[in-house]
């Protein structure tokens, strides 16, 4: 099964405590992974960031909302038990444990409405709602989402020989080659025998890497892989980069794997996304900061 939404968590998580042991987090996950039957897949699911898995995301947030209504008690740090109050709940309520819940303990609804008197109120489904740094990142990622999309769009009407040369500024803004002159450079005569350019490998030109970068609109399959192997070879070279605005046909694939030679293969999806995340053909709109708590700073010990 998919992980559940992290309201979803509250009555098992309270039911694993309802003993009125102990329990340290890791622990209450595990047990939680246990008790649901998630898979391994499910538990290596990260949330967009890669910070963190989206079910220990989502446990964490059911925690701090079972804490805050006052259903769970901290015996110290990373260690909770069930409160009073969290025992009469389970005994007592026929209500869905869900926020819509939670919120008629008024020390639940003080926390969670603190602050909030310049915001609009927010519609709150009471079932599939993610918790706020997964709405945040989540929509994060869709906005680089449509930027890799913009960018595949932009790449698709360049000058080949301009694109060419892009392929190569990302190579070193990636922290391949050495100053910006020494580092690569583009072959822009047609008798360069299937290499569009080079790159060093380090910093002192120890290596280099030979650079094919197509801008296409259909799939690239065996043969052409094939012919830049050939033109490696002709190099006596071993190392080389495809890189594509379209995509790679399986067999592509299969034969780069192949090869003696390491060939790696970047498709238009793996092209924008490295952009993105180098800096390149794009520019910082708005940076927004999430912060959290140091524990650490509040150690007593």
């Amino acid at each position: 099964m998919a992980v559940p939404d992290f309201q979803s968590l509250f009555l098992p998580f309270l039911q694993l405590l309802k003993g009125g042991e102990p329990h340290h987090v890791r622990e209450i996950e595990g047990l939680l992974a246990s008790e649901l039957k998630l898979s391994d897949e499910d538990l290596a699911e990260l949330v967009p960031s890669k910070q963190s898995t989206r079910f220990a995301n989502r446990v964490g947030w059911a925690r701090t909302h079972l804490y805050k209504a006052g259903l769970i008690e901290q015996i110290k740090r990373g260690v909770y038990r069930i409160s009073p109050a969290g025992k009469a709940v389970i005994q007592s309520t026929s209500q869905p444990l869900n926020l819509e819940f939670l919120n008629t303990i008024p020390q639940h609804k003080d926390w969670l409405n603190s602050g909030k008197s310049k915001l609009k109120t927010v519609v709150v489904d009471p079932v599939t709602v993610n918790p706020p740094n997964e709405i945040i990142e989540d929509a994060f990622e869709e906005l680089n989402i449509t930027l890799a999309s913009d960018l595949r769009d932009r790449m698709a009407k360049m000058d080949p020989f301009r694109f060419e040369q892009l392929v190569v500024d990302l190579l070193f803004a990636m922290g391949y080659g050495g100053s910006r002159e020494e580092a690569a450079k583009v072959t822009k005569k047609t008798n360069d025998e299937g290499i569009d350019g080079v790159i060093n490998e380090d910093r002192l030109g120890l290596d280099v890497i030979y650079i094919q970068a197509k801008r296409w609109k259909s799939t690239v399959g065996r043969v052409e892989i094939q012919n830049f192997v050939g033109a490696l070879a002709g190099q006596q070279s071993h190392k080389g980069i495809f890189i594509t605005t379209s995509d790679f046909a399986k067999t592509a694939f299969d034969y780069a794997r192949s090869v003696s030679q390491k060939v790696i293969l970047i498709d238009g999806v793996r092209l924008a996304e490295l952009m993105i995340e180098h800096g390149i053909g794009v520019s910082v709109s708005r940076t927004l900061v999430v912060k959290r708590i140091d524990s650490d700073y509040f150690e007593s010990e």
